[in-house]
């Protein structure tokens, strides 16, 4: 059974926007597929947000199992509802501040929902990210209720907040040891601020190691190397640079120009049958466990 849903959000630039005039960002109508399993319910349900290529075959496998396992899935269309395709070659058109507006008003909308119970949330890479993120307890405070389970597949974890303050809901992060897109270092360093979180990573396993595609290089790919992103008590972000100099990343305006500065560009993907069957499996049990 699959309701749709139309849900009012926002299109914030980055986190700072959202910590500091989210009233003033763009007015955004976002829709969104509700699958249910057989039943009355209510059921746990996971929200689930797509990476940088979309939604793919990979999401689908894993969203088919937890429905499987009777949990319900609402699926984000945060691109199709923006008019965009992908972000692959400019991750500033639709960014993990958007997403993070859309899940929380998603998650709102659900809540409403006599069918629905506990809610989680996944997403496989920039929607990973956005699962990473929405435990930071100041995003929660302005966007709304905490997630019972966040799961991130391969995040872009090189977000440094100085307030250190998460949710206490268990969080379950899976990454590959070979990914060049978004290095699973930024996790690992991540990780002592994270509470009841565990990090899951698979040896030789590069970006998007849970689907079936062959050994593919994306040429235009923005990629992240070893620069960091903090965010100040103010809300105020910004990235050190060379010698020391540390530029602000608050405007699309600044982020593009610092894009074009360090030329990230190029990143590999590739399924590794050993650790999408582990995946599998591991996230269903994940959310079985946290959400029914």
């Amino acid at each position: 059974m699959v309701e749709r849903l139309q849900v009012e959000s926002r299109s914030p630039f980055e986190i700072h926007q959202i910590l500091t005039g989210l009233d003033k960002t763009p007015e955004t109508l976002v829709e969104s597929e509700l699958y249910l399993p057989e039943g009355e319910g209510p059921f746990g349900c996971v929200i689930a947000l797509h990476g940088s290529l979309g939604w793919a075959d990979h999401h689908q496998d894993h969203i088919n199992g937890w429905l499987d396992a009777g949990l319900a899935v609402c699926k984000v269309n945060s691109f199709i509802s923006r008019s965009i395709d992908n972000t692959v070659n400019d991750q500033l058109t639709v960014t993990h501040a958007m997403m993070l507006v859309d899940a929380f008003r998603t998650r709102d909308v659900l809540e409403q929902n006599p069918k629905i119970g506990k809610i989680g949330i996944s997403g496989w890479s920039l929607g990973g990210t956005v699962a990473l993120y929405s435990s930071w307890s100041p995003l929660v405070e302005v966007l709304g209720s905490p997630f019972d389970a966040h799961l991130s597949f391969y995040p872009a974890a090189h977000i440094r907040p100085e307030v250190k303050d998460w949710t206490e809901s268990p969080k379950l992060i899976l990454h590959g040891a070979a990914d060049d897109w978004t290095p699973v270092h930024f996790v690992e360093s991540l990780m002592p601020q994270l509470p009841n979180a565990t990090l899951k990573v698979y040896p030789d396993a590069h970006h998007s190691f849970d689907c079936e595609h062959d050994y593919t290089y994306l040429p235009k790919a923005v990629h992240l190397k070893k620069r960091t992103i903090r965010i100040d008590k103010t809300g105020s972000m910004s990235g050190k640079l060379f010698l020391g100099l540390r530029l602000p990343t608050n405007k699309r305006w600044q982020r593009r120009w610092i894009i074009r500065l360090l030329r990230n560009r190029g990143a590999t993907v590739q399924g590794n049958p050993e650790a999408r069957a582990d995946a599998l499996v591991r996230s269903r049990e994940f959310f079985v466990s946290h959400l029914s």
